[in-house]
């Protein structure tokens, strides 16, 4: 275990105003409880992606009921605009490539927000998000919280974000400094850097809260579910535990699909189905995924995609997703019991 250190960012502004980011997550949850600790005044603020966990919606809206701290303040992106300027060029455009009115009038209706940022997102863009192209990020969660509380804050003063960003978590992550200026002209401190994951427990410890439940029911990470990063062991947890969330996705691919000229979107990117002999060259969509993801052996290509998945989170350096770090991942465990003892902290008191 590491020592833990309540480090400070150096000359702190007497107006500055202090603003954490909250996910839901352990090491999010930790700075809120730090920032509560310091005495300071501040703010908390979690960006709703549309793709959380019901417990973690609970979660953080009853944080400041359990600890004392400030009520989380919600953010969500709006898409209304993207999607109208897309439905126009799907009318005017399409026609002229050739593609079918049905195909044009099925697409321009879905172009109409669903309420839901992240299906709003996906239908705007004509895909969903990917390793190599995660705007989700920075859609979903760094622009709302950047527009709706940090720049009216930054009208009156300097502003500080609380970064729950863990150098243990990731080889990128590692790599941030501990203290730097955002391009939105707030700065960002990670005050739990040098924290290693007994110290983020003993924070929740300290102050008799449990942590999300989700950790409880065999998830490395709290964010979105599934995130597009998931690796093999996640799907099949989420799958097993949380179908509804399965079937979700599996709408979602309906509807984007339809809504973009290709027909065809899948929650996580194109690969190549090694099973389906019959369909040489289809691609597989969350259903195919979740099967394969209950296979012990088989599945070449599925394997070399999933294997390289970094794990729920992202590079942000904002680090508003959580990362399962393989020095850190409980599905290393051999029985989901050591997983869920490994992920936990313990404790003999009832959650307040």
């Amino acid at each position: 275990m590491t020592t833990t250190q309540h480090a400070r960012p150096t000359a702190p502004h007497s107006r500055t105003q202090h603003l954490v980011n909250v996910s839901g997550g352990k090491d999010s949850t930790a700075i809120y409880l730090l920032a509560l600790e310091s005495g300071r005044p501040y703010r908390a603020v979690f960006a709703d992606t549309g793709n959380e966990h019901e417990l973690t919606y609970e979660y953080v809206a009853r944080l400041h009921e359990r600890t004392g701290g400030p009520k989380v303040e919600t953010v969500k992106a709006d898409f209304s605009r993207q999607l109208a300027r897309h439905r126009e060029y799907v009318l005017r455009e399409w026609p002229r490539q050739g593609i079918d009115d049905a195909i044009v009038q099925e697409a321009a209706r879905l172009h109409e927000p669903t309420g839901n940022p992240y299906l709003d997102l996906c239908i705007s863009k004509g895909r969903f998000p990917s390793r190599m192209a995660q705007f989700c990020t920075s859609e979903l969660k760094e622009t709302p919280i950047t527009t709706q509380i940090v720049g009216p804050m930054l009208k009156a003063g300097p502003v500080l974000q609380w970064l729950g960003v863990r150098a243990a978590e990731s080889a990128h992550r590692a790599r941030l400094p501990r203290f730097n200026r955002h391009e939105s002209g707030s700065m960002l401190w990670r005050p739990i850097f040098r924290w290693g994951i007994e110290d983020v427990w003993a924070q929740h410890r300290r102050h008799a809260l449990r942590p999300n439940p989700l950790y409880a029911h065999g998830m490395g990470r709290v964010g979105c579910l599934p995130c597009v990063n998931c690796r093999k062991d996640e799907l099949r947890r989420i799958a097993d535990r949380f179908p509804a969330h399965i079937d979700r996705i599996r709408r979602w691919e309906d509807v984007v699909s339809a809504a973009n000229k290709r027909r065809s979107a899948t929650f996580f990117p194109a690969v190549t189905d090694p099973t389906d002999a019959d369909r040489p060259g289809s691609y597989s969509r969350i259903d195919t995924l979740v099967e394969w993801s209950r296979t012990t052996h088989g599945g070449r290509q599925f394997g070399l995609f999933f294997d390289e998945q970094p794990g729920g989170g992202c590079a942000s350096d904002l680090g508003l997703c959580e990362s399962t770090p393989s020095s850190e991942d409980p599905s290393a465990a051999g029985t989901h019991t050591a997983r869920a003892a490994s992920m936990q902290p313990a404790f003999s008191e009832q959650p307040r």
